[in-house]
C-alpha cells in the first residue's frame, strides 16, 4: 500500500448501518475529532431495505463505558432504545435434565465477588458443605438478590451511569441504531442511503471503489464493512476466509418472536432469562412493553418444526398467537479482519451465537481497536497484522468462554453430550479444566487485553454448573482467614437484604426515567453498598 504524505485528512466510508454501522460512525467521530479541516472524515452508507437482524437485544457491561464515551446520556439511550437494566444472566436447566419437575440454575452476575484481606472468597466456599452451602454467586455478591426481587441496580438519584451495581442493557436494536444514527449525524458523519451493487478494487487488489444505485460511485482511504452477514466488502470482494468454530459451538440456527406483556404494570426482570432445552436454549429478554424470546438450537440435534414447538411450549398458552422468524449462522470469525484499506467490524467479521452479548462486546473491542490503530498517515494498512492478530485472540479466548457454558453440563440429550465430549472442547479449555480441578480459575490464566471475560465470570459459570475443584490439599493454609471470610459472607447477606429494601422494582425505576431522567446528585455514593468488604 502506498504512502499517505497528503496533509488531508483520511476519508471513511462505512458500508452499512445497524448497530455496528452507527456505533462506529459515532465512536470515530467522537473520538478522533470532528473537524473537517484536521480530522477524518466520515461518510455511512447504508440501503434503506435491509433491516436489522436483531438476534439478542442484550450488551455486556461494557457498553456503559463506551455510551458515556459517546457523549450519549444514559436516561436519553434508555428511553429512545426503549432499554432496561441488565444485572447478569440466569441459567436455568443447563446443567442437568428436568427430570420429575426437578429444576436447578445458576446465575451470571455482572458484579465481581468481593474479597477478605485482599483475597478471593471462593476456596472458603469450596473448602463449606456442598450439601447445605448457598450458590457461590449468592455467597460472594448480593446481585443474585437484588436482581431475583426484580430490583434494578440503581436508585433515581444516582445518576448516569452510576450505580452500586455493574449492570448492562436490554434494548430494541432498531431504536437503538435510529438513535445512534441521529447522534453520529451530529457528530459531522455523513449519513447516505442506498444499495451497494459493485465493489471494484484497484491493481494492487485494495477497494478502489464502491458502486451503488442512488449514490453513483464512492470512494474512500479506509472502507469499513459492517454489512453483517453478506459481508460484501471483506468477504465477497476482499475473499477474507471464514474460520468456522461449529465443530465446538454447535448452534447454528436461532427462531425468535416479540411477545408483550400479560399486563402493563407487569415486573420487568433485570436479567435475560437462558432456558436449557433438549437441543439449544432459548433467551428471554425483558424490555417496557415486550419480551423478546428465542430459542438457538443445533440443526444437527433438531429440526425447525421441533425448534417451533420448543419456542411456543416456553412461551405458553398464548405461544401461538406470535410470529417468528428462523435466522441461520455459522459460528466463526474471519483471522484477517483487516485487508489492505478495508476492516471488518460486526457480523461481516464473525459471529458465535447469542450467549452472553459477545456480539455487541466485539463491536465494541473492534472499534477501540480502530480508534486506537487508525492510520491518519503512513501505509493505511500499516496496522492490520497486529489488528488481525489481536482479534484472532480475542475470538479465541471467546470460543473458550461459550463452550464453557456447555461442556461441564450433566444433561443426557444428545445435543448436550456432544458438547461434553472433549473433541468438541478448544485445546486450551481442555487445559484449563484439567487445571481446575485442583484450583480454581485465576487472574494469571487469562490476559486483560485479549481475554474479554475475567477469572471470576469463569467462577461463576464453573461453580454454577457444580463443576468440582478438589482444594483440600491446602486447607489448613485458610484456617487464619476463617473467621474474617465468615464475617464477609456474613456481611453480604446484610447488604443484600439493606438492598433489596432501599432500591426502586425494575420497571418503577425504568418508568421514572423514561418520564424525567434521573435526578443528578453527585455527592451522594450509596457508600454502604458499594464499598467492597
Amino acid at each position: 500500500m502506498e504512502q499517505h504524505h497528503s496533509l488531508q485528512p483520511r476519508r471513511v466510508l462505512i458500508a452499512g448501518g445497524g448497530t455496528a454501522g452507527w456505533l462506529t460512525a459515532c465512536y470515530l467521530a467522537k473520538v478522533l475529532g470532528q473537524n473537517p479541516a484536521t480530522c477524518p472524515r466520515i461518510t455511512l452508507i447504508e440501503s434503506p431495505d435491509i433491516g436489522i437482524i436483531g438476534v439478542g437485544e442484550g450488551s455486556f457491561a461494557t457498553i456503559r463505558t463506551t455510551l458515556q464515551t459517546l457523549g450519549i446520556d444514559e436516561a436519553t439511550f434508555l428511553r429512545e432504545a426503549t432499554a432496561t437494566f441488565k444485572q447478569g444472566i440466569r441459567f436455568a436447566d443447563w446443567e442437568l435434565t428436568p427430570e420429575n419437575g426437578r429444576h436447578a440454575h445458576y446465575f451470571h452476575p455482572f458484579d465481581p465477588p468481593y474479597f477478605v484481606d485482599g483475597a478471593g472468597l471462593l476456596p472458603y466456599w469450596l473448602l463449606e458443605d456442598e450439601a447445605t452451602r448457598v450458590p457461590f454467586a449468592q455467597a460472594v455478591t448480593f446481585q443474585k438478590r437484588v436482581a431475583e426481587a426484580q430490583k434494578a441496580p440503581k436508585r433515581l438519584h444516582q445518576g448516569g451511569y452510576a450505580g452500586p451495581l455493574n449492570y448492562a442493557y436490554h434494548f430494541d436494536a432498531t431504536k437503538l441504531a435510529r438513535l445512534l444514527s441521529k447522534h453520529a449525524v451530529s457528530l459531522g458523519v455523513t449519513h447516505l442511503q442506498g444499495r451497494i451493487t459493485d465493489v471494484r478494487l484497484g491493481d494492487d487488489g485494495a477497494i478502489a471503489s464502491l458502486m451503488t444505485d442512488s449514490q453513483g460511485e464512492l470512494d474512500a482511504d479506509l472502507y469499513i464493512d459492517c454489512t453483517g452477514f453478506a459481508a460484501v466488502l471483506i468477504g465477497k470482494a476482499l475473499k477474507s476466509p471464514y474460520k468456522s468454530v461449529k465443530h465446538q459451538l454447535l448452534t447454528d440456527s436461532a427462531i425468535a418472536c416479540q411477545v408483550p406483556y400479560d399486563a402493563p404494570d407487569a415486573p420487568i426482570e433485570s436479567y435475560t432469562v437462558s432456558t436449557g432445552h433438549e437441543a439449544g436454549w432459548t433467551w428471554d429478554i425483558g424490555l417496557n412493553s415486550r419480551r423478546g424470546v428465542g430459542y438457538v438450537y443445533s440443526s444437527a440435534h433438531t429440526s425447525d418444526a421441533r425448534a417451533e414447538e420448543v419456542l411456543r411450549g416456553y412461551v405458553g398458552p398464548k405461544g401461538t398467537d406470535y410470529s417468528t422468524r428462523v435466522i441461520k449462522f455459522d459460528t466463526g470469525y474471519r483471522e484477517a479482519q483487516w485487508v489492505k484499506n478495508c476492516v471488518a467490524i460486526g457480523l461481516s467479521g464473525g459471529f458465535f451465537e447469542p450467549l452472553e452479548a459477545t456480539g455487541i462486546m466485539m463491536i465494541e473491542v473492534a472499534i477501540g481497536m480502530l480508534t486506537e490503530f487508525f492510520p491518519h498517515d503512513g501505509p493505511i494498512d500499516a496496522q492490520a497484522k497486529r489488528f488481525n492478530t489481536l482479534m484472532t485472540l480475542r475470538n479465541e479466548k471467546t470460543v473458550n468462554f461459550l463452550k464453557l457454558h456447555y461442556c461441564v453440563t450433566k444433561r443426557h440429550e444428545p445435543f448436550w453430550r456432544d458438547n461434553a465430549d472433549s473433541r468438541t472442547i478448544p485445546d486450551e479449555l481442555n487445559e484449563l479444566l484439567a487445571m481446575w480441578k485442583y484450583r480454581p480459575p485465576s487472574r494469571f490464566d487469562f490476559l486483560e487485553d485479549v481475554d474479554t471475560f475475567a477469572y471470576f465470570n469463569y467462577q461463576y459459570i464453573l461453580y454454577g454448573m457444580n463443576f468440582r475443584t478438589d482444594i483440600s490439599a491446602k486447607a489448613g493454609g485458610f484456617t487464619p482467614r476463617q473467621a474474617a471470610a465468615d464475617a464477609t459472607f456474613a456481611r453480604i447477606i446484610r447488604f443484600g437484604e439493606q438492598a433489596t429494601q432501599e432500591l426502586p422494582t425494575h420497571r418503577a425505576l425504568i418508568e421514572q426515567v423514561y418520564a424525567s431522567g434521573f435526578i443528578e446528585k453527585p455527592k451522594e455514593n450509596y457508600v454502604a453498598l458499594s464499598k467492597r468488604a
